[in-house]
């Protein structure tokens, strides 16, 4: 199945370079990957061009104006532009474990949506930390102990257990989530009403349950780990609560501000 992944980032170039060493090492590669710039400045172009002199996969830079945190639009532009069958999220301050694109393909289901899992790394280990430290077991063993990472029930990948599903809205995060494109069409992609940090992800979930897809979720697969960085700022809270209440009241499952504007 063709994959599309889509990395988003904003003026953290040292971080994505670590994210982008770490999808040239996994164990299946996507067919496709586009980083969803939210207006960085030249470091990260720079640090893009690095990895796309011989990139491993067709790989895209998509850029908009900074006028603040947007994640809704230039998500919304990286999907326009995704030729895959399946689309994976992932964030650019989350290094995946070497079989996360092997994994949301595993755990691709028609009629499903996936919500990924991620292990939390402290301030004192997030400049250090790569894909070689997610990969090791006696690495993330160590830095359990030290409490430099949390979220740990994460920590070790083990596919026999089974995946689960529901409709909650609880731990929904688009810095780890998977969905078949025609699913993201057919709601119109992200709302792009949401500016500013915050409920975007749990607006778009509510309009997949209400185009009838569930969520599927595996606690022990699939799975990134996430550096730390500053809380974003969250003055728009409020208002983007106003819109995912909204959501949850109309049941309508397709934004007019959305992939396409109506």
């Amino acid at each position: 199945m063709k994959t599309s992944l889509i990395v988003t980032t904003y003026n953290r170039p040292e971080a994505l370079g670590r994210i982008l060493e770490a999808l040239e090492r996994q164990s299946r590669l996507p067919d496709e990957l586009i980083i969803a710039d939210d207006g960085s400045g030249p470091e990260t172009s720079e640090k893009i061009a690095i990895f796309a002199s011989d990139p491993p996969y067709r790989m895209h830079h998509v850029w908009q104006e900074d006028c603040g945190f947007r994640a809704a639009r230039i998500r919304n532009k990286a999907i326009r532009k995704a030729t895959g069958e399946y689309i994976i999220l992932l964030d650019g301050d989350c290094v995946p474990h070497r079989r996360f694109v092997e994994d949301h393909l595993f755990l691709a289901e028609d009629g499903f949506f996936i919500q990924g899992k991620r292990v939390l790394v402290s301030k004192r280990l997030s400049p250090d930390f790569s894909h070689e430290d997610a990969n090791s077991i006696l690495k993330l063993l160590r830095f359990l102990l030290s409490g430099d990472i949390s979220n740990v029930h994460h920590l070790v990948r083990l596919p026999i257990f089974p995946a689960s599903s529901s409709t909650r809205l609880s731990g929904i995060k688009s810095c780890n989530m998977g969905f078949f494109k025609k699913d993201i069409v057919a709601v119109n992609g992200f709302n792009q009403d949401f500016e500013g940090w915050g409920r975007e992800d749990s607006e778009l979930a509510v309009r997949l349950y209400g185009y009838g897809l569930r969520r599927k979720e595996h606690l022990f697969v699939a799975i990134c780990f996430h550096l730390w960085h500053e809380e974003h700022d969250r003055t728009q809270l409020i208002t983007n609560d106003q819109l995912l209440n909204k959501a949850i009241e109309s049941k309508e499952h397709f934004c007019s501000n959305g992939l396409v504007q109506k």
